[in-house]
């Protein structure tokens, strides 16, 4: 099972987490190998916010709504 809850708080939008590069394999449902259960999660995330955060994820989180989108000056 690739429980990856504990590193929920720590993704950013766009899907990026920041992990270490310690070696500790863990396979994903799938089967594939990753290099550590952070990576295997930030890999996880980065598909969900591709997808539009589809599984609940926060990938939209930092978003400004479209009115405060619209507002902003491009320079």
């Amino acid at each position: 099972q690739d429980d990856c809850s504990e590193f929920r708080s720590q993704f950013e939008a766009g899907g990026r987490l920041s992990c270490t590069r310690e070696n500790d394999p863990v396979r994903d449902a799938s089967g594939r190998q990753h290099t550590n259960k952070c990576l295997m999660c930030a890999e996880k995330f980065k598909k969900e916010a591709q997808r539009g955060g589809q599984s609940g994820g926060t990938g939209q989180r930092n978003r400004l709504p479209t009115s405060e989108r619209t507002k902003q000056v491009r320079c």
